[in-house]
């Protein structure tokens, strides 16, 4: 008797840890871009990219879901929650966060969305894999691509994340300097009314 092919109807293990695993991200995701409070969005941000890397190592790219995890949740994310710190954000909910366009940002998020996968799909519509060479995300093969094809944008990206904790810390120096100044003018004034009224 020969084994039952395996179809849509089928799915192994594998794909059904896929799918949920998938709609976690994606509920996390949402979860993210519409809380109002932004120490809240930095954490679920963590539970998206977490969930992206566990997405990686389910299509057997083990060492790209190693770098989402040590690049994104810890760099990226980690930048993210000292600029929140640095720059005192508001822990609770916060007004400022919700601009009341979200229907254009909505229609944004929709558009954006469709020419990605128009894209993606057009781009790998003839593209065969082949299943004798190197496994597609291995260290050898994603090197290959990063180091020969990516480099710019790589070390853009760097300096774009140093830009970013720079201009934090400025916010905060700022921030802390104008409290100073204020405190030591309001200071000064009691001093003043208080020889007047000597």
């Amino acid at each position: 008797m020969t084994p039952a092919a395996h179809g849509f109807l089928s799915p192994s293990g594998v794909e059904i840890a896929f799918l949920l695993v998938g709609l976690v991200t994606f509920g996390a995701a949402l979860v993210t871009v519409t809380t109002k409070q932004l120490v809240h969005a930095a954490l679920w941000l963590v539970v998206t990219l977490g969930g992206l890397a566990v997405e990686y190592l389910l299509l057997t790219a083990e060492f790209i879901a190693w770098v989402q995890v040590l690049i994104y949740l810890g760099s990226v994310v980690v930048l993210l929650l000292f600029g929140l710190m640095l720059t005192k954000a508001p822990i609770g909910r916060s007004p400022d966060a919700d601009s009341g366009n979200r229907p254009v940002a909505l229609a944004v998020a929709v558009v954006a969305a469709v020419s990605l996968v128009w894209v993606v799909v057009d781009a790998f519509r003839t593209t065969w894999i082949d299943l004798d060479g190197p496994a597609q995300g291995s260290t050898e093969v994603t090197g290959h691509f990063l180091f020969r094809n990516w480099v710019l944008p790589f070390e853009a990206l760097s300096v774009l994340l140093l830009a970013a904790l720079v201009g934090a810390i400025v916010l905060s120096r700022k921030r802390a300097t104008a409290a100073k100044n204020g405190l030591s003018g309001s200071g000064t004034e009691n001093g003043r009314s208080g020889k007047e009224q000597r």
